[in-house]
């Protein structure tokens, strides 16, 4: 996606119900949308924050005084559940309780209070347990999705669940046998169920990918909702989108594997894998 479309989508995606509307008008992927507006609602809060927090014994004011907390959060413009997790706290709600009163209504503190969660976990598709969970969802979605075509190949790797312990860092999907594309030895692969802009990419590709190389040689992240056009990658590190990746047939490399890589792989293939160039 070129920079000047998805700065246009990221300012106009400014409500839940313009994800709907500009998928309906664009033709474009709701969830992908979605994925846009959630980078934007996050970041604005997270910029917000403290400026919100000054604010904290007005607003507990105006609340005592009958206001509606999801009232409050929409003056403010602040996602619901973070600004009624906020004024719970400081109302002298202990901080596990707040936690689970927003997971169980139903313990919440007094009726007003049962009442005013219910309608902030209604009205925030990103913070509430709900919101949460279609995160969670979305990335293994995205797992499944790299592992599936893995599979299809019949190329060997460990899972992050199969290497803890025995690295610092691990990636999604640590090869048994290295996969050349273009030239490039590819060790292993990372899925993103994520949109690449300039930020995102900056946070991932550095802090949490770098290392990867340092411990296992050249790999791909893959970013299934794509990434802005002309987006940078640190060396080593290929960036893909999801119709890239299945488009590959890939070929596996005929050195062995790094001494770094796990002898035995848990997903071992069952057959050879298939030896084709890159799509051109």
């Amino acid at each position: 996606m070129d920079r000047e479309t998805y700065r246009r989508l990221y300012e106009t995606l400014a409500t839940e119900h313009d994800v709907d509307k500009v998928a309906r008008d664009e033709h474009l992927d709701p969830e992908l949308l979605f994925v846009i507006y959630t980078h934007r609602v996050t970041r604005d809060a997270t910029r917000r924050f403290y400026v919100v927090k000054r604010q904290v014994p007005k607003l507990v004011a105006q609340w005592r005084r009958g206001r509606p907390l999801l009232d409050i959060a929409s003056e403010w413009k602040f996602p619901p559940v973070l600004m009624g997790q906020i004024l719970l706290g400081e109302l002298g709600v202990p901080r596990k309780k707040v936690w689970q009163t927003f997971l169980d209504p139903d313990t919440a503190p007094d009726a007003r209070i049962h009442a005013e969660v219910l309608d902030l976990l209604r009205h925030d598709p990103i913070y509430s347990p709900d919101g949460m969970e279609r995160q969670r969802e979305r990335g293994r979605r995205g797992e499944e999705r790299l592992y599936n075509w893995l599979g299809a190949h019949h190329i060997g790797y460990r899972t992050e669940k199969d290497l803890r312990g025995k690295f610092q860092k691990t990636p999604d999907a640590l090869l048994d046998r290295p996969i050349v594309f273009y030239g490039q030895k590819l060790t292993w692969i990372e899925s993103k169920a994520n949109f690449g802009d300039d930020v995102e990419l900056k946070k991932n590709l550095r802090r949490q990918l770098g290392p990867y190389t340092e411990l296992f040689g050249e790999g791909a992240v893959v970013y299934w909702y794509g990434f802005v056009d002309g987006a940078d990658s640190p060396l080593g590190i290929l960036l893909w989108d999801g119709p890239t990746i299945e488009s590959i047939t890939p070929v596996l490399a005929e050195a062995s594997p790094p001494p770094s890589h796990p002898a035995h792989p848990v997903h071992r293939p069952t057959h050879a894998g298939t030896h084709a160039g890159p799509p051109s």
